[in-house]
This record gives structure tokens, sequence and C-alpha cells, in this order.
């Protein structure tokens, strides 16, 4: 199997309001063996304003993300699906990508109406995340990395300083290049440092595998770390799988409770040992490459534990329903907008092939083929990109009421409640920056004319 390490650099921190910037690839085989290479990067989209934070850490000018000669978002993301379907099958492996990247990659083949947005769990690819792994070699094989501390002396994961710290020298942090190499430079330390652990560790991105592993009812240690704490290991058993999603699997700590005092337990305290902190049973996705370890010598205590809870199905029934329940009062479809509703349902197949036709057609046929979708998501997202690429095509009362979009959500949207960057969190930022002082203020002047010019251009009114 093939590897493709792979990195975004973006225009802010959310998958569904961003949108990246540069794409970068390294496929190697499986002895870290350079096999290609790909550095992509796109203009920004005309309904994108950027963080000034993401500018400045990217340490890209408004004049290179506004180069008309890259690729517009739409181009941008019909390239990656060609390219992830034409290096298949491989595992695609990321640093923080399970948070991070992959919700980005599935945003912008989503939002420019790109036929399979689960590309990396399709034609035989795998999604594996290597910062969790590296929190397993924290606990299970220090002494395979160094590892850098900050100042309380508690360990630093970021890359860029892990890799740096390990040997690799030329890490440019933050170019989305830099960091795929620098995470090929781990990964192939761990591999080589301890390739049992490396390949029990891999073997999660199968979710068959994982699936397998947890119904054995063996004890399992789930590595895991919560914000800024250490990482540690949970030792547990698999009790069932939420009874509205079968991809999240249920986690019995068995160190932490006995399951035989839960048998006969109300549906309060069932919710409560899902729900309320610290958790008994614990949340695991198993299409995310948990980070499940066996446990070499179990006691007798663990092993009985686990035991219990392999023969009462009953028991593992009601956890399912426990699990499930916390999802229920879930916002509205007609409440989200449309970049949240993603993962409301899967296409027809009609609306599939429509999707295939639509990246083949020219603009006018564009626009046809959206009139012609059945998903209301498709609809309302194939008319932004026609606003956005293909103006011409619009009314003048199509112009006017997408521009007072760009306007109500850039200018007009409470910025406490707005997800999505307006100018006014903007404006803010900067304010906060030139308090700072640590940022030259021509630097910060520059990204505010930038911002304002982007609004007076999509909008058609002055900041």
């Amino acid at each position: 199997m093939k590897y493709v390490f792979y990195d975004l650099e973006t225009t802010g921190l959310s998958p569904e309001f961003d949108q990246p910037l540069q794409f970068a690839a390294i496929m190697t085989d499986e002895d870290f063996t350079e096999i290609a290479r790909v550095n992509m990067r796109c203009r920004l989209a005309p309904h994108i304003l950027p963080s000034p934070h993401a500018l400045l850490v990217t340490r890209v000018s408004p004049e290179e993300i506004l180069d008309p000669n890259l690729p517009s978002l739409l181009e941008f993301a019909e390239r990656l699906s060609e390219l992830i379907e034409r290096w298949a099958p491989a595992v695609w492996i990321g640093y923080n990508s399970m948070r991070f990247d992959e919700s980005f990659l599935r945003q912008t083949l989503y939002q420019n109406l790109l036929p399979n947005i689960y590309l990396t769990q399709s034609l035989g690819n795998a999604r594996f995340d290597l910062m969790p792994a590296i929190h397993a070699v924290y606990l299970e094989n220090t002494n395979i990395l160094k590892w850098p501390t900050n100042k309380k002396g508690k360990v630093i994961f970021k890359l860029d300083r892990l890799a740096p710290f390990n040997g690799f020298d030329k890490h440019n942090a933050h170019d989305a290049l830099g960091d795929v190499e620098a995470t090929v430079h781990i990964a192939k330390m761990i591999a080589s440092g301890n390739a049992q652990l490396w390949n029990e560790l891999l073997a999660s991105s199968c979710k068959a595998h994982v699936e397998r592993k947890l119904e054995s009812f063996a004890p399992q240690r789930l590595v895991a770390r919560y914000g800024a704490q250490e990482p540690r290991a949970y030792i547990g058993c698999f009790c069932g799988y939420s009874a509205q999603n079968r991809g999240e699997a249920a986690f019995f700590d068995i160190e932490a409770a006995d399951p035989t005092d839960f048998l006969d337990a109300s549906e309060e305290v069932l919710f409560a040992a899902v729900n309320s902190s610290p958790k008994i049973i614990r949340s695991v996705a198993t299409s995310r490459a948990p980070t499940l370890l066996s446990v070499g010598e179990p006691s007798a205590e663990q092993l009985q534990r686990a035991a219990v809870i392999a023969a009462a199905p009953e028991f593992r029934e009601r956890v399912s329903l426990a699990m499930a329940k916390r999802y229920k009062g879930a916002s509205d479809a007609q409440c989200k907008q449309v970049e949240e509703r993603i993962y409301e349902a899967f296409y027809s197949e009609s609306d599939k092939n429509l999707l295939v036709r639509f990246h083949d057609a020219d603009w006018l046929q564009k626009r046809h083929i959206v009139s012609q979708f059945s998903d209301s998501r498709l609809r309302q997202l194939g008319h932004r990109l026609i606003a956005l690429y293909s103006p011409d095509l619009l009314s003048e009362e199509e112009i006017i009421e997408f521009r007072k979009y760009i306007r109500d959500k850039w200018l007009k949207a409470e910025p406490s409640l707005a997800e999505w960057m307006t100018l006014q969190k903007a404006t803010e930022t900067i304010d906060e920056l030139r308090l700072e002082n640590k940022i030259p203020n021509e630097d910060l002047d520059r990204i505010v004319g930038f911002l304002k010019e982007q609004v007076h251009v999509s909008t058609g009114t002055s900041a």
C-alpha cells in the first residue's frame, strides 16, 4: 500500500466558512521512498474573507492570493479530486488531519459540487492521522523520539517544534509542502524505531480492522488527549454501537468502573455515563483511525469486567440508545447554513450523474444542470458557483440578491454569532495585534486595506 502525506494551508480555521489556499502532498511506498509530489495553490474565492492571523501565519500577500494566473477554488477542487482518484489506493496521512485537513478536503469537494466528498475513504483509500499516533508513541515507546518542552516543562506536540527537535532541519513551517516533508520525517522515525508499533497504529486506518478488534471484547488501550492535557491511555472494552450512528462505538472504561454496577442502571445513569465528565463510556469513531492498542497481558480483573460486557447484549443495546440520545434536539436543517448541511443526506443516483455532467459542461449548461438537482443543497451551492464564476448569466435582480448575501454576511452578521470572518472581526483582530506591538503597523495596514477592498469589490459598497 502506498502512503500519501498531505497538508493544507487555509484562510482560517473553519472548514465550513474558510477555504484552502495551498495543498501539498508526497506519495511514498511503504519504505517511505518518494514516488511523486505535488504542490498546488489557488486564488481567493470572492465570497471568502480571510483571517488576518491566517495571512500573517502563512505569509501570503494579498497580491499572491488574488493572482489571476492561479486556478479558481472550483478548478482547484476539480484538480484535487482528480489527483486523489489517480493516486488511489493509498493511505492518506496528515498531522492533526482528522480534525482539520480532512474536514477542509470534504468541504472543498462538497461546496464545489464534486460527486464524491469521501474520496480519501473510497477507491481503496484509507485515512490516518499522525498526531494521535505521536501521542501513543509518547506513552508506549518514548525513546523513539525526542520531546520538546515549554517553559513549564510540558511536552509540545506541535509539528513545527517536534520535527526540528528530531533532526529535521529544513522545516518551512506554515508552508504546506514543508509540513508534509516534516510529517514524512517523523513517520519514518516511528516506523524505523518500532515497526511493530507503527504497523499496529497504521492498522487502525482500516475501519473493518477497528471493528474486529473492538468486537473481540478483549481489553484495549484507547489513547486520547483532551485539550492541553498530556495524552493518556484508557483501558476498556467494546460496549456496542450508537443506535443513531454505527460508526460511533461505545468504549467502557473498565479501570474507572465495574460494568456490573451498570447492568441494571436507570436511563439517567447510563446517559450520565456517556455524557458527563469524567466519562465512564467514551465514544470511538471507527472510521477516523482511533488510537486503539492491544493490552499485552490484561489483569484478571480487566478480563472479568470485559467478560461481563460481552455476556450482556441487553446492556449494550441500552448503552447504544443512551449514546444516540446525546444528539436529540439538534438544530433543524432549515436553521443551518448550507455549508453546515454537508452530512445531512447522501446524494441520489440522479444527482450524482448530474454532478459528473456539471464539471464537463460550459457555464450556460451548468446553469441548466443546477436547476435539475433534486437536492436543495446542490441547487444552492450551484447557484453560488454561477454567481462567483459566471455572473454574466445572472439577471440584474440575481446580482443584487447575491451582493446582498455577501454584504449581510460580512458587514451585518453579529460577530459573536457568525462562524465566518466578518469585517468587524477582522478589524478587532488587527486592533489587538497593534496593541501586542509584534507586527509592523505597515503590514497590518496593508491587510486592513486589502480586506476593505475585498468588501468593496464583492458587495459594490464601501466598507
